[in-house]
């Protein structure tokens, strides 16, 4: 999984926060969703815009995975 193919940084958005591409959905907040207890489910229902991909480039750009 090349997460930089999803998820990029750009000072414009978000200050500069890692951003998954096309949203103004930070690395952050979707980790914070998931330490609240979200399923990818919820997550997915609520932000259309994800698929199953974008998260897992979550997860491979906080282990620093490439």
């Amino acid at each position: 999984m090349n997460w930089e193919t999803y998820i990029h940084s750009d000072p414009d958005i978000l200050v500069g926060k890692p951003v998954i591409k096309g949203t103004r959905l930070s690395v952050e907040f979707i980790l914070g969703l998931l330490s609240a207890g979200w399923t990818e489910q919820q997550i997915f229902e609520n932000y259309p815009t994800l698929n199953q991909n974008s998260l897992r480039a979550v997860f491979a750009f906080t282990t620093g995975a490439k």
